[in-house]
């Protein structure tokens, strides 16, 4: 995603997170550019993972909370399959609502299930629990419409690093 699209979709706000580090490295001004080559790449960040017939598979696993959840869902067009991480903590869900109502299809939980059951009910056709990440892919890879994209966006810390948590997603993909 470029700087334009999301001036465009108006959306600059959340959005810097997700810039492409490679672009603002290359800027032509020295002093932002000697800033900008200081930021480390940003992994597990929307980063395309693979097509498989014709679905595409992202890993957002840096996505560690709702704010960034939600820019994800929002940013990603068409129809969702969404693979998030449940928790025991307290967490408001309630943002993520409106993108859920408009574009999550499935939503597949790994982990504790019963918060983001509460908050997802109703607003998202199928809610399904997973003990792995194995099990989430390969229920989404038997989801029946390729109109869809899986997105890996946890939407909370469990305290596992995001790198383990997308190189697990991206490993999976790769299994399938």
């Amino acid at each position: 995603m470029t700087i334009e699209t999301l001036t465009k979709q108006n959306k600059t706000h959340t959005g810097l997170a997700g810039i492409d580090t490679v672009r603002l490295k290359a800027i032509r001004n020295a002093s932002l550019r000697t800033c900008f080559n200081r930021l480390e790449d940003t992994r597990n960040r929307m980063e395309f993972v693979a097509r498989i017939l014709d679905r595409e598979y992202i890993n957002d696993a840096a996505a560690r909370t709702v704010n960034a959840t939600w820019y994800t869902l929002e940013s990603l067009e068409g129809g969702l399959i969404w693979i998030a991480c449940g928790s025991n903590s307290e967490i408001d869900y309630s943002r993520l609502l409106p993108v859920a109502l408009r574009k999550v299809r499935m939503m597949l939980v790994i982990g504790p299930d019963a918060q983001l059951r509460q908050a997802f009910n109703g607003a998202v056709p199928s809610i399904v629990s997973c003990s792995t990440m194995a099990e989430a892919l390969h229920r989404a890879y038997l989801y029946e419409s390729n109109d869809v994209r899986v997105v890996f966006s946890p939407a909370c810390n469990d305290g596992t690093p995001s790198e383990a948590l997308g190189d697990a997603f991206s490993h999976e993909v790769n299994e399938l």
